[in-house]
């Protein structure tokens, strides 16, 4: 793709933050696109947000269920960024004008204490260079009309990735099964979604280790102190303005938040 045409997208994507306007899908405007060119997009955005000063604090890994990948017509996750302004406390407050058409995903977040470059980036070696892992929600919202859309049009708005809630009990890797990792996601008081965390790629840690080879074929890499979305293992939920979520993940606590 000719890097003015990612950039003058990248910006479009940009001003759409602000004004809340939705973007004409990029897969109709580019019916011949590929998830590189897609890609390029979202790099040449994500350089936008950093000249802008905002701070880069994680990535986020989609499409980690078989299902979705196979609706999509691909055979792999894809991925995004995360910055600080898009992080949550438990139990928040979320303007719901931040958004359009939001929805919730369950997850867990691994909070990296080495660095993991790429390539061979095994599921133990994620293993060990994970400091904590802890429950964490996923505010999907995307800026481009559906629907339609395909999985260039994700990759390109940066995975739909809107925002994060963290909360729960954060366990380090050796004292927790994973796999067997459960949640309850509620909405005003009513299950909605339950899932098991084997969801993602059979394990969690292997959703982190595609991405750190992901990224090493381009020379970048997942630094210590990031955080790192592994996927959803429920479905997406969407909520609306007044709705109280909440999420049980059993003996690793509970993520709380209310849109108002």
């Amino acid at each position: 793709m000719d890097r003015s045409l990612a950039n003058e997208l990248a910006r479009k994507l940009s001003a759409a933050q602000h004004t809340r306007e939705i973007l004409p899908r990029i897969s109709e405007q580019l019916p011949h696109a590929t998830i590189d060119d897609a890609y390029e997009i979202q790099a040449a955005w994500v350089e936008e947000q950093l000249d802008a000063e905002r701070k880069l604090v994680g990535h986020k890994i989609g499409l980690t269920a078989r299902a979705a990948q196979d609706r999509r017509g691909i055979t792999e996750p894809t991925h995004g960024t995360i910055f600080r302004d898009q992080i949550f406390d438990n139990s928040s407050l979320i303007d719901f004008d931040m958004f359009h058409n939001p929805r919730v995903e369950v997850e867990l977040a691994f909070i990296l204490k080495d660095r993991l470059e790429g390539p061979h980036v095994t599921m133990y070696d994620v293993l060990r260079a994970t400091e904590f892992i802890t429950p964490a929600l996923e505010i999907l919202a995307p800026r481009i009309a559906g629907p339609g859309r395909t999985v260039v049009d994700s990759v390109a708005d940066n995975s739909y990735f809107g925002a994060m809630i963290l909360g729960g009990r954060p366990l380090r890797p050796e004292d927790v099964d994973m796999r067997w990792v459960s949640a309850l996601l509620y909405k005003n008081e009513v299950i909605e979604e339950t899932g098991v965390a084997a969801g993602v790629l059979n394990h969690p840690a292997n959703g982190v280790a595609w991405l750190a080879n992901t990224l090493g074929a381009r020379d970048q890499a997942l630094d210590a102190g990031e955080i790192i979305l592994a996927g959803s293992f429920t479905r997406s939920m969407p909520v609306e303005r007044g709705d109280v979520i909440l999420c049980d993940y059993g003996r690793m606590g509970t993520i709380s938040a209310r849109f108002v």
